[in-house]
């Protein structure tokens, strides 16, 4: 049976030198990314106008692709710049998302890792609308965050992936949009898709980046501004208990930037005014 392997939405790839309309065939079956799995990839955004922290996506990505075992073949600079020039592509009316990859060809056959000689490295642009910041629910995962001793963490590799996407899976399978996520002592690490943040009593808190998630940039931009603000930010190690008696949760990721959970486990919350603050210093930014 075909399988339809057409891009949902409207999307053009750099690789190799040349832009590519829809969803070019760029790994093979014998390809170390296909079967190995060294795939890393970044995801900045561009919406009204602005693409918020696009340098640090770039740079990020490379640091991905060194922690992997490869060999980031692009500098940032260019990365950002070859951004620039996909985005007039687009009409300008619905989002994109930014995603810069790399992955690897060969190695494996002798020895697991890959070969960081045949890195390869494409940047895929598509447009994808922000979701609703009306909020969404989150039930507490039975899935965990890996350390760094039993994954790679230190990088956003897509080999991470399949594990957030089962903690949604079951999520939705009980009526949840999405999955809170421990780490493998227990305390929250994030959402299965952001970075996640409660508060209490005017006090914004969120985990401490402990190499079991990723440290989101949106996330690190919204620290910095609610402190810049006057709030009161506090990274340490947090309990479901302690976001079950939370004033107000919030979560952050480079999609749809700063979002509410409106809804943990079988407690019905309110998108809260430090969220909505949050938010606002956020576009504010991005804007200025």
């Amino acid at each position: 049976m075909a399988v339809n392997t057409q891009a949902r939405t409207k999307t053009w790839t750099y690789v190799d030198g040349d832009w590519l309309e829809g969803n070019p065939p760029l790994i093979g079956p014998v390809s170390h990314a296909m079967w190995l799995g060294s795939t890393v990839f970044d995801g900045a955004r561009w919406f009204d106008g602005v693409a918020p922290d696009l340098d640090l996506h770039c740079q990020r990505v490379n640091r991905s692709a060194d922690a992997l075992g490869m060999r980031a073949t692009m500098q940032a600079s260019e990365i950002e710049g070859l951004a620039q020039e996909g985005l007039k592509k687009f009409d300008g009316k619905t989002a994109v998302y930014i995603k810069p990859m790399y992955w690897a060809e060969h190695g494996g056959y002798m020895s697991v890792p890959a070969d960081p000689d045949s890195t390869r490295f494409c940047l895929c642009l598509f447009e994808s609308p922000m979701i609703a910041s009306s909020g969404f629910s989150v039930s507490v995962s039975p899935f965990r965050r890996p350390s760094y001793e039993t994954a790679p963490t230190n990088a956003k590799a897509g080999c991470l992936y399949p594990n957030n996407g089962r903690a949604v899976m079951e999520a939705k399978s009980r009526g949840f949009d999405n999955a809170l996520v421990l780490d493998m002592l227990g305390n929250v690490a994030e959402t299965a898709t952001s970075n996640i943040f409660m508060v209490k009593d005017g006090v914004v808190f969120t985990p401490a980046p402990n190499g079991t998630f990723l440290s989101g940039i949106t996330r690190s931009r919204a620290i910095k501004l609610l402190r810049e603000s006057g709030t009161e930010v506090v990274e340490r190690s947090l309990s479901v208990a302690e976001f079950m008696d939370a004033d107000e949760i919030f979560s952050t990721g480079n999609h749809s930037k700063v979002v509410p959970v409106i809804r943990i486990e079988d407690r019905e919350l309110q998108a809260g005014p430090v969220g909505r603050a949050t938010r606002k210093l956020y576009m504010d930014w991005a804007h200025g």
